[in-house]
């Protein structure tokens, strides 16, 4: 898997939601309909320039007759590798006995 940046996030959703919305043969203003959502809201997932909140996730999906994590195919998050600490020396300023 590829890793993403957050903006791409919001794409690869937007992509998986137009697939989703054209497979169930549905306009956007109708499958805003469904999921109580403005039409304009539909648009802006599907272009990815905003990100879904949960409850909208579940309402696109219930909308859609799918699963939710349906719209998330393709998508994972991969948290940071662990880093192996370190001693490290600092010069500080020597004092005399």
């Amino acid at each position: 898997m590829t890793p993403v940046a957050g903006s791409d996030f919001a794409r690869l959703f937007g992509k998986n939601l137009r697939h989703h919305r054209k497979a169930a043969d549905l306009s956007q203003e109708e499958l805003s309909f469904r999921a109580s959502l403005h039409r304009t809201a539909v648009g802006q997932l599907e272009r990815g320039e905003r990100v879904a909140r949960a409850d909208t996730l579940v309402k696109l999906a219930g909308a859609l007759d799918i699963p939710a994590g349906t719209l998330l195919e393709g998508i994972a998050w991969r948290p940071p590798q662990p880093q192996v600490g370190s001693f490290e020396s600092s010069s500080y300023p020597k004092t005399t006995p």
